[in-house]
C-alpha cells in the first residue's frame, strides 16, 4: 500500500467518524514563540486544548508536518544511522476536544489497523500507564485483546504531559511486531531497545490538570490527542523494517544514486541522509524559512550542509542537492502541492547555499586534516572548531560529524568559549542601549486608544527620571511619562511611535518616542515649558501631520506586498519593514534582483489600488478565522487570542496592529526609489508616498531639465542624444587607443636601441613616461618576442605610485627570474609584487627612490648574468 493511499485512507475513515479534515498547519509555529517548529500533531490545536480557543467542531483529523532538529526534540544527529530517524516527518493524528473519550479512540485505532489496513491482531502489541485500568478494560474485555500481547508500563513511558503544568494524562501505546527474525523483546521488558517492537501509534489521554505542587485534577472535559508517524505505518504495509525502504525514499535514493553516476556500492548511510534532509529542507523553504545564521534559518543551513558533506562523500563534488527538488515533487508533490507552487524558490535557496557553502567547503575539509594529522591527542580544540564554523561555515555540529568519522571528539566548551567571545566584543556597540533598556522596568499598565483618536484627556500613572520614578519632571528636564490610556502609537510591527505633546495649560512635555514596555506605554521626552506632576490629568496630542504620513506610508507597504506577490509569485513573503514619516522600506523574499520591468509593473499595481480609493477596513477576529479568510501573518510573530485584521478593498488583507490611512486614495501617489539586495534570498524596495513621492519626481524632473538643457536637446530626446554621445566617446576612445600604440611602439624602439647586451642576453631596465599603465604589459610582452634572450624590467610613475612590469624569455628562466626582480624592485621602493618566472608585477608608493632602484636593479641584473 502506498503511502498517499495510507494519508487519503486514514483521513477519509476519521472523516466517517465525524471528524473535520483540517489541513496541515506550517512547520513554523504560529502562534507559538516556545517551539523551534511544530513537531507534532496538536501543536495547531494546542490553544483548543488549553481552552483559550472555540473550534466550530470538536472532533478532527490531520496529516501534520513535522520537524525534529534543533531545540528540545532533535533527532539531526541520529539521521541516516537508524531505521526510523528523520528530522521531517509526517504525522498522523485524530484528536478530540470535550467530546469522545478513550473507549471511542481505542475503537478507533483498533478498527482502522485491523479493519481499514487489515493488519493481523496477533502481530500487534499494546501498552498502557500502570495506573490507568479503565483503559486496561477497554482493551481487555472489550476489545478482547490477548492479555499475552499487553503491557502497563510507567509514568516515563506511558505519561503525556504539556509541560511541568498544565494538561497531562495517560497515554496508550500500540506497537507492531516485526517478527523473531527481529532482535528485541515487547513494551515494558528488559530487551525493549531493540528493533523488534516498533511504536506505531499513541494515544494521549488529556483527563489532568497538574498544579504546581504536583497535584493532578480531573478536567471538566477531557480530551484526545492521538499520533501515528505515517513512515513507521507505510514501513509496516510495505513489508520492510526501515522507513528508509519505503516508496517515498526509494524514489529520492535511486534519484541521489543517479546524481552520483556509480554503480558501485554507495555509503547507505550518506544516501539515507541526503533523501531525509532533502525533505526537511524543502519544506522549511516552502515554510518560509531561509538558510541564515540565527534561529529557524540555521538550523536549515545546517540540514543542507550536512547534505552537502554527505554528497561529497559519495563524489558528487557540483553543486547537486537543489537537482533533487524534482523528484521530491514526484513523490509528494500530489499531497502537498505546494511544492510544485514553490518549485523554482526551493531550487534557488538550495543553489545559492551550495554554491556558498563550496566556496568554503574544501579549505575548512583541509584545515582539518592538516589538523588531525599534527594532532597528539584525538580532539579537535575549541578554536579550531570555531574558526571553521566561523571562517569557513562549518556549523558545530557538522565538524563533530567529519571529526567522529576520524576517530576525533570536539572541544565544545573550547568552542562556546570561543563563541562567546565573540560575542562579548559584538555587544559592546549596543552595550549602552541595552544597559538603558534594562534598567527601566514598571509593573504600569497603559491602554491604547489612538486608532480612532489623536487628542485624549489621560491621567499620569508615572513620571520617571533617570529610569527611577520621580514625582515631577521641571522645564529642560528629559525623562518619561507613563498614562492611564494614550492616543500615542508605541513603536512596534516596523512602524516608528508617534511624535507629539502632554498638555496642562502652559505646562508641556514634548514626546520624542514612545516604547512599549511590559504593558506600558512609555513616553520618551523632554519638559519645554513648565512642570508635570504624578497623577495630573493631561492632554496627550499626536502631531496629526506626523501620523499622517506614517499612515500612509504603512497602508502603502500593505499595497507592495500585494503587488509583489502579484508579480514575482507567491513565494513573496515579508523579511522586515520599517515605515516613517518620510519613507517605507520593506524586505522581502526573493531570489535574483527585481527586474526593471517588474518593478514598473508592481509600482503600476500599486497605483493602482490608490487611484481605485478602496476602503482600508479593520476587522478583529480570531487568528485562525483571519487567516481562513486569507490574510497574511508574520511566521515569527506571536498573536493573541484577538487579532486584528486590515483589508485594503480585496486587494490585500494582513494581519497588523499599527495604523493605516482611511481610504487607498488618501496615499495619494507611491514610488519606488530603490531596490537591491541584503543577504541570501532577501531583497529590499525603499518607496515613498504622497508628498514625498512628488518631491521625488519633482527632483527627477528638475535634473531631466537640467540635463537636457547642457546638452541642448529636449528631455523626450534625451535618450537619443545620449546615445549619439556615447558614439562619439566610442569612436574617440578607438582613436585614442590606436594613437596610445602608435606612441608605445615607438617607445619599444627607443628602449630596444638602448638595450644593453650582457653575455648574449639583453637587458631593457627603464622608466616610461606619458602612457598608460595598461599598455605596460603588452610592451614588455612585445619586447620579449623582439629579443632572442632578453631580461626586461619596465617603471611607471603613475597617480602617486610607481607601476613595475618585468619579463623574461623562457630560455634565460634558469639565470634570472621575473619574480624574483619584480619583487626586489618593488621592495625597494616600499612596495611588493611577484608573478611567473616569466612575467611578473608589483610596485611602491616611494617614487623618490625610483632612480636609485633602478640603478641597483641594473648592477644586481648584471651580476647574476655574468655569474651564471
Amino acid at each position: 500500500m502506498s503511502t498517499q493511499t495510507i494519508r487519503e485512507k486514514f483521513l477519509t475513515y476519521f472523516q466517517s467518524k465525524g471528524h473535520t479534515i483540517v489541513s496541515s498547519s506550517s512547520l513554523v509555529p504560529s502562534n507559538d514563540p516556545t517551539l523551534l517548529f511544530t513537531n507534532a500533531g496538536m501543536v495547531q490545536f494546542k490553544d483548543v486544548f488549553l481552552g483559550r480557543e472555540k473550534r466550530s467542531y470538536s472532533r478532527a483529523t490531520t496529516v501534520q508536518k513535522c520537524m525534529r532538529a534543533g531545540g528540545k526534540h532533535n533527532d539531526l544527529e541520529q539521521v541516516g544511522y537508524t531505521a526510523r530517524h528523520h528530522t521531517f516527518f509526517e504525522m498522523l493524528g485524530n484528536f478530540s476536544f470535550g467530546d469522545y473519550f478513550k473507549r471511542e479512540a481505542i475503537q478507533f485505532a483498533w478498527e482502522f489497523l485491523t479493519g481499514v489496513l487489515q493488519l493481523p491482531k496477533e502481530r500487534l502489541w499494546i501498552t498502557v500507564f500502570e495506573k490507568d485500568d479503565e483503559a486496561a478494560v477497554i482493551w481487555l474485555d472489550e476489545m478482547k485483546i490477548d492479555s499475552k500481547r499487553f503491557s502497563r508500563c510507567g509514568e516515563k513511558d506511558n505519561f503525556w504531559a504539556m509541560g511541568d503544568t498544565g494538561p497531562c494524562g495517560p497515554c496508550s501505546e500500540i506497537f507492531y511486531d516485526h517478527g523473531p527474525s527481529i532482535a528485541g523483546g515487547p513494551p515494558g521488558s528488559k530487551e525493549a531497545e531493540g528493533d523488534r517492537y516498533v511504536e506505531i501509534w499513541n494515544l494521549v489521554f488529556m483527563q489532568f490538570n497538574r498544579d504546581v505542587s504536583g497535584t493532578l485534577t480531573p478536567l471538566p472535559k477531557p480530551s484526545v490527542d492521538t499520533g501515528m508517524g505515517l513512515e513507521r505505518i507505510a514501513a509496516v504495509m510495505q513489508g520492510v523494517h526501515s522507513n528508509y525502504d519505503i516508496d517515498i525514499f526509494k524514489v529520492l535514493i535511486q534519484a541521489i544514486r543517479h546524481l552520483t553516476g556509480s554503480k558501485k556500492m554507495l555509503d547507505h548511510h550518506a544516501l539515507c541522509a541526503i533523501a531525509d534532509h532533502i525533505r526537511a529542507s524543502a519544506f522549511l523553504i516552502v515554510d518560509g524559512v531561509l538558510p541564515s545564521n540565527e534561529g529557524r534559518g540555521y538550523v536549515l543551513r545546517r540540514i543542507i550542509r550536512r547534505a552537502i558533506r554527505h554528497g561529497n562523500q559519495l563524489g558528487l563534488t557540483e553543486s547537486f542537492f537543489y537537482r533533487l527538488v524534482e523528484p521530491l515533487i514526484t513523490t509528494m508533490g500530489e499531497a502537498y502541492p505546494a511544492l510544485m507552487a514553490s518549485k523554482v524558490m526551493i531550487e534557488n535557496a538550495l543553489l545559492q547555499e551550495e554554491q556558498q557553502f563550496a566556496k568554503t567547503l574544501q579549505q575548512g575539509l583541509q584545515l582539518m586534516e592538516t589538523f588531525m594529522a599534527q594532532a597528539k591527542i584525538k580532539t579537535i580544540l575549541g578554536e579550531i572548531a570555531f574558526k571553521l564554523y566561523d571562517t569557513y561555515g562549518f556549523p558545530l555540529d557538522l565538524t563533530e560529524m567529519i571529526a567522529k568519522e576520524k576517530g576525533f571528539s570536539v572541544d565544545r566548551a573550547g568552542f562556546d568559549a570561543a563563541m562567546e567571545k565573540q560575542r562579548a566584543m559584538s555587544r559592546q556597540s549596543s552595550k549602552f542601549q541595552a544597559a538603558n533598556e534594562a534598567a527601566f522596568k514598571t509593573d504600569l499598565q497603559s491602554d491604547f486608544v489612538g486608532y480612532d483618536q489623536l487628542q485624549h484627556k489621560a491621567i499620569i500613572l508615572g513620571v520617571f527620571k533617570n529610569n527611577a520614578l520621580v514625582s515631577t519632571l521641571q522645564e529642560g528636564e528629559s525623562g518619561q511619562v507613563i498614562l492611564n490610556q494614550t492616543p500615542f502609537y508605541a513603536e512596534s510591527g516596523g512602524q516608528v511611535a508617534d511624535r507629539g505633546f502632554l498638555v496642562l495649560d502652559n505646562n508641556v512635555f514634548q514626546v520624542e518616542d514612545v516604547q512599549k514596555i511590559g504593558h506600558a506605554i512609555v513616553h520618551y521626552g523632554k519638559m519645554i515649558a513648565g512642570e508635570i506632576i504624578d497623577r495630573q490629568e493631561v492632554k496627550a496630542e499626536v502631531d496629526a501631520l506626523y501620523r499622517q504620513a506614517v499612515k500612509l506610508n504603512h497602508s502603502a507597504a500593505h499595497l507592495l506586498q500585494s503587488a509583489l506577490r502579484a508579480v514575482l509569485g507567491s513565494h513573496v513573503v515579508q523579511k522586515g519593514s520599517s515605515v516613517d514619516e518620510n519613507r517605507l522600506r520593506f524586505d522581502f523574499l526573493h531570489f535574483q534582483p527585481v527586474s526593471k520591468a517588474e518593478l514598473a509593473q508592481v509600482e503600476q499595481l500599486v497605483n493602482q489600488q490608490i487611484r481605485d480609493n478602496y476602503l482600508i477596513e479593520t476587522t478583529i477576529t480570531t487568528y485562525d478565522q483571519a487567516v481562513a479568510k486569507g490574510a497574511m501573518a508574520l511566521f515569527n510573530e506571536k498573536y493573541g487570542d484577538q487579532v486584528r485584521m486590515v483589508c485594503l478593498g480585496d486587494f490585500s488583507s494582513e494581519l497588523c496592529g499599527g495604523t493605516h490611512a482611511a481610504r487607498t486614495g488618501d496615499i495619494g501617489l507611491f514610488q519606488i526609489i530603490e531596490e537591491a539586495g541584503i543577504a541570501a534570498g532577501v531583497r529590499r524596495i525603499e518607496a515613498v508616498t504622497g508628498v514625498k513621492a512628488l518631491d521625488y519626481i519633482e527632483t527627477r524632473k528638475h535634473f531631466l531639465d537640467q540635463l537636457a538643457q547642457k546638452l541642448k536637446t529636449s528631455i523626450a530626446k534625451l535618450p537619443e542624444r545620449v546615445d549619439q554621445l556615447l558614439e562619439q566617446q566610442k569612436a574617440q576612445a578607438t582613436l585614442l587607443q590606436a594613437y596610445e600604440h602608435r606612441f608605445a611602439e615607438q617607445k619599444q624602439q627607443t628602449l630596444i636601441h638602448l638595450a644593453e647586451t650582457i653575455n648574449d642576453i639583453d637587458v631593457v631596465i627603464s622608466e616610461l613616461k606619458d602612457i598608460e599603465p595598461k599598455l605596460m604589459r603588452e610592451m614588455v610582452e612585445s619586447l620579449k618576442s623582439r629579443f632572442n634572450r632578453a631580461v626586461i624590467l619596465l617603471a611607471l610613475v603613475h597617480e602617486g605610485s610607481v607601476h613595475l612590469v618585468a619579463g623574461v624569455t623562457k630560455n634565460c628562466v634558469d639565470c634570472i627570474q621575473a619574480g624574483e626582480l619584480i619583487k626586489r624592485a618593488s621592495e625597494a621602493l616600499g612596495g611588493k609584487g611577484g608573478g611567473r618566472p616569466d612575467f611578473a608585477q608589483g610596485g611602491g608608493k616611494q617614487i623618490d627612490q625610483l632612480p636609485t632602484m633602478l640603478e641597483t636593479i641594473k648592477n644586481w641584473t648584471k651580476q647574476k648574468i655574468l655569474v651564471k
